[in-house]
C-alpha cells in the first residue's frame, strides 16, 4: 500500500534553495543530518527533497510539483505578505477542472503549483 510521496528536485546551490523554502515558503529543514549536496524540507504533511545539480540550466529545468492544500486563499495571501514572487502566469484562479490554483518558480525554476479542490 502506498502511503506518501516525497519528490526530489534539482538544486544548484543548497544555501539558496534552503533560504527560499524556509524563509519565503515557511518550510523547516527535515532530518538531523546535514548531507553534503542534499536537502530535505518539510511543511505540515509535505516533504520535498533536493539533490545538488550544479550544472543545471534553470531555463532547461522541467521539475514540477503539485501540492494540494485545504486553505489556498490564506496560503496565497501568506506568500504575498512574505513578498514571495508568484509566477506571472500563475496567479490564483479557479480552473475548469474544479481546482483553485496558483504557481511559482523556485530559484532553480522548479515549478510549484498549489491547488485546492472546490
Amino acid at each position: 500500500m502506498l502511503t506518501e510521496i516525497n519528490p526530489k528536485l534539482p538544486m544548484r546551490n543548497k544555501s539558496v534553495t534552503k533560504d527560499f523554502y524556509i524563509n519565503k515558503l515557511g518550510f523547516k529543514e527535515f532530518g538531523n543530518t546535514d548531507y553534503d549536496g542534499y536537502l530535505m524540507v518539510v511543511k505540515d504533511n509535505i516533504q520535498i527533497h533536493f539533490f545538488e545539480f550544479k550544472e543545471l540550466d534553470p531555463k532547461e529545468n522541467y521539475g514540477q510539483v503539485y501540492i494540494r492544500t485545504n486553505d489556498i486563499d490564506n496560503l496565497y495571501r501568506s506568500f504575498l505578505d512574505n513578498n514571495t514572487e508568484i509566477h506571472p502566469n500563475g496567479r490564483i484562479e479557479t480552473k475548469p477542472w474544479g481546482q483553485k490554483e496558483f504557481s511559482m518558480l523556485d530559484p532553480d525554476s522548479n515549478l510549484l503549483t498549489f491547488g485546492q479542490s472546490l
